[in-house]
């Protein structure tokens, strides 16, 4: 028997009992949350494909708009911002105590987890600030903020080398959400035992439909910020909403966007049942 490795996962063991279950229900909000964004993203991509956006940007602040439009609209924009708090909540704790598993306290799994952990605390602000009144920080053009991102990138000595490394990683990270969608890796994290067969084919096809399109969305958007720092053209880096609008320029017309807006409602769908399903 390892007894590093088991003392090691006793110590996880104890300071999850630590968190206890607001640490979970926290995470389980939090894919709540994101599959409600993911889904209000694709149904927006899909009036954009039809030329039926009433000018909202097809991106996180274009989801809160449409929120908080809706009856009762700044309640839900509190509750998802506070299901995101949840998401960075966990996304600590597996920093901290390590992941669920037998090699969850591995140093990599870690840093992953405390990267993820800041990504989900800046979004919640980014909400949270939106439901207090800031509409430009959580609904602000995706794209504008990437155009400014990159500017400041390109004036800085070796700018160009910066942005086009960031561009890559940004590529790969997609090519690697597509490539573990494809292999169902996900299913290590979910608790299939506790699914009817019908419920995992379904499962299967929200997480394969909706990690492909997640994965070609950050993949293109990488090769637009390369193609920005080579060019040295800041304008060429595009946001969530100008990357999907590009898929309506190919030869495939705006049935490419549909297909990936789909497929980011597949995503969503597929959120919510990590919301049920995901083992914390």
């Amino acid at each position: 028997m390892n007894t590093s490795a088991g003392t090691a996962a006793g110590r996880r063991g104890i300071g999850r009992a630590a968190g206890g279950t607001a640490v979970e229900w926290g995470g389980r909000a939090g894919f709540a949350a994101r599959g409600v964004i993911y889904v209000l993203v694709g149904v927006l991509a899909v009036r954009v494909a039809f030329s039926d956006a009433g000018g909202q940007q097809a991106d996180r602040g274009g989801a809160l708009a449409e929120i908080a439009h809706e009856p009762f609209g700044e309640v839900l924009v509190w509750l998802l911002g506070a299901g995101l708090a949840g998401m960075a909540l966990w996304r600590l704790s597996e920093a901290a105590f390590g992941q669920a598993g037998p090699d969850g306290g591995k140093p990599a799994k870690r840093a992953a987890a405390a990267g993820r952990c800041v990504f989900y605390g800046f979004v919640s602000y980014s909400v949270l600030a939106y439901a207090v009144g800031d509409k430009g920080s959580g609904s602000g053009s995706t794209d504008k903020r990437t155009d400014d991102v990159t500017a400041r990138v390109l004036d800085w000595p070796g700018g160009q080398w910066i942005a086009g490394v960031a561009g890559v990683a940004v590529a790969c990270a997609g090519a690697w959400i597509a490539a573990r969608a494809v292999m169902r890796t996900f299913h290590k994290h979910l608790k299939t035992g506790e699914m009817s067969v019908r419920q995992r084919r379904v499962v299967d096809v929200l997480g394969v439909s909706g990690g492909v399109a997640r994965g070609v969305l950050f993949a293109t958007a990488g090769v637009f910020a390369v193609v920005a720092a080579v060019q040295h053209r800041p304008g060429e880096s595009k946001g969530m909403d100008d990357t999907l609008r590009s898929f309506a320029g190919t030869p495939a017309g705006p049935w490419l966007l549909v297909l990936v807006a789909v497929g980011l409602v597949a995503f969503g769908g597929f959120s919510w049942a990590c919301a049920r399903w995901r083992a914390l």
